[in-house]
């Protein structure tokens, strides 16, 4: 079996109508299509992709969204070219979004580049690039070894 993308993620909103109002710009923004949009259910798709909140259960409002606890550390969504990324940050910035980091380079992978953000709760998301074959790229080192399952030296 080989898997075909990511075919959802949800996440829960502490409060759904500011949560609504940012996803609303942001997942359009991305070319995704809004295909749910209820009083406590908003969800897109495109680019085999789904993304939606939910509002929380009734012994959970209140709650805030924290970053290394059990559950979600952050979603990134990929980019198809190096310059998405330069205009989801400036959409952002519009949109006035809590930017973690602007556009930059990271070792993660050969050529990453991304932008880290959050959503009104404090969810972690990111949009990056990541060119060609990114970690499958033979001969690329990650933690002490390469993509291809080799050790260094």
């Amino acid at each position: 079996m080989q898997i075909n993308g990511v075919a959802h993620t949800f996440i829960t909103a502490e409060n759904f109508a500011t949560a609504r109002a940012f996803y609303g710009q942001l997942l359009p923004f991305m070319g995704l299509t809004i295909v749910a949009d209820t009083a406590n259910t908003f969800y897109c798709v495109g680019g085999r992709t789904g993304f939606g909140i939910h509002s929380p259960a009734e012994e959970y409002a209140g709650q805030r969204f924290r970053q290394g606890s059990v559950g979600l550390h952050h979603h990134c969504f990929r980019a198809r070219e190096r310059a998405d990324v330069d205009k989801a940050y400036d959409f952002l910035v519009k949109i006035g979004a809590h930017i973690v980091h602007a556009p930059r380079e990271d070792n993660f992978a050969p050529g990453y580049y991304s932008v880290l953000f959050e959503d009104p709760d404090g969810t972690r998301l990111e949009i990056n690039y990541v060119p060609g074959k990114g970690l499958l790229t033979p001969g690329t080192q990650i933690g002490g070894g390469y993509a291809d399952g080799t050790q260094n030296g």
